[in-house]
């Protein structure tokens, strides 16, 4: 395996945790998973975001450094597919919280992110809107369903802008507007070997360009 760490990213119900899965299992590498269905303050914040926002945020990211610290969990000689960034817990941060929390929460990433194992290839799923909605409410999670489109057209345009200047390691975007990598292991196939022959930069993988 070329990268030794991959993490994937985009905005919720685009297919990061499905893709991570596959993508460990073609490269026999662990798979490090999102803390998003163990957080407490998950479900109120669906409910009413304002009340619990800083609480969720902070437990996020004090969960994702614990994953990302775990010798048990992140082995050198081991490869890495994550379905998550670090980086992420700031775009949901600048999203969600007000100024004054948002200062507290920015002083206590600043101080905590260093020395983190960090990725050396990021894979970022782009999908339009409304085939977000439409996967999430496929999946039926409770929670999940409600979810504000305001509020995800909002994450998703902070991803865009995030990667428009992202040059932190190679970046490979990938269009799932017109696949579903989940029910389509052809794509995920071609995708593997994308991600075998890449040389870094930043690249645009269109599947169905290559049909």
């Amino acid at each position: 395996m070329k990268y030794q760490f991959i993490a994937i990213e985009g905005p919720i119900g685009v297919g990061k945790s499905t893709l991570a899965r596959q993508l460990a299992q073609h490269f026999k590498a662990s798979l490090l998973s999102d803390v998003d269905t163990i957080n407490p303050y998950l479900k109120d914040f669906y409910k009413d975001p304002k009340t619990v926002a800083f609480h969720a945020q902070v437990h996020f990211l004090l969960s994702r450094l614990d994953v990302l610290r775990n010798p048990a969990v992140v082995n050198p000689a081991q490869p890495i597919v994550a379905d998550f960034m670090l980086d992420k817990d700031r775009l949901f941060a600048e999203l969600t919280l007000d100024h004054t929390e948002w200062w507290m929460y920015s002083h206590l990433y600043d101080q905590q992110v260093n020395a983190v194992p960090r990725p050396d290839l990021v894979i970022y799923l782009q999908a339009p809107l409304e085939k977000l909605i439409e996967r999430i409410e496929r999946r039926g999670s409770a929670h999940e369903q409600r979810i504000d489109s305001n509020y995800l057209r909002q994450l998703s345009a902070l991803y865009e802008r995030f990667f428009l200047d992202y040059t932190e390691t190679p970046l490979l975007i990938v269009n799932t507007a017109e696949i579903n990598l989940a029910d389509e292991p052809g794509e995920v196939s071609r995708l593997v070997s994308r991600i075998r022959e890449f040389e870094g930069g930043r690249h645009f993988f269109n599947p169905l360009a290559l049909s």
